[in-house]
């Protein structure tokens, strides 16, 4: 089975990140809008059992940690990809760290951007209109995390959790 990390942020910038994926992002209706802490990897029964023992004991150490999203940005030329971009903390930084850490295989394709995505699939001339609008925007939200998600696959592509981690909790 498919699995993923991530954390989701409040409803208020779940709400501003669909405003512009349910136009532009084709993965709009499979997950919410999120910040990828692991991208999806494969494993069995008894290895996610493992793996979210795991997760637990980097939450319990683990202090909530600030959001700050502060304009919109895009990996263009690699892809096609429009964002929020995520300020990187210390904190969101060790995070992520932490988490791969338990990963020895891990394939990790690109460098941590964190980010919450809000358009992609994108041809060029799409990605040349949309990231060209909504550079523009004046964002600047800021916001505590205290947990992150382990998420798995449905047959149907839709993400859903399986366990959520709550930051210096025991």
């Amino acid at each position: 089975m498919k699995y993923g990390i991530v954390i989701f942020p409040s409803k208020k910038l779940q709400d501003l990140a669909n405003s512009y994926r349910k136009r532009y992002d084709s993965h709009y209706s499979l997950i919410p809008p999120h910040l990828t802490l692991k991208d999806p990897f494969e494993a069995d029964e008894a290895k996610i059992s493992e793996i979210a023992q795991k997760l637990s004991g980097i939450a319990k150490k683990s202090k909530p940690l600030t959001l700050h999203v502060f304009k919109v940005s895009s990996f263009q030329p690699v892809n096609n990809v429009v964002y929020f971009k995520v300020k990187p903390t210390e904190e969101l930084e060790k995070l992520y760290q932490d988490i791969h850490e338990q990963f020895p295989d891990d394939d990790t394709k690109y460098a941590f951007v964190p980010h919450i995505t809000i358009a992609q699939d994108l041809s060029n001339d799409e990605h040349s209109d949309v990231y060209g609008s909504l550079r523009m925007l004046g964002i600047d939200h800021t916001e505590t995390v205290d947990r992150f998600h382990l998420l798995y696959q449905l047959e149907n592509g839709q993400w859903t959790v399986y366990e959520t981690f709550l930051l210096g909790k025991e």
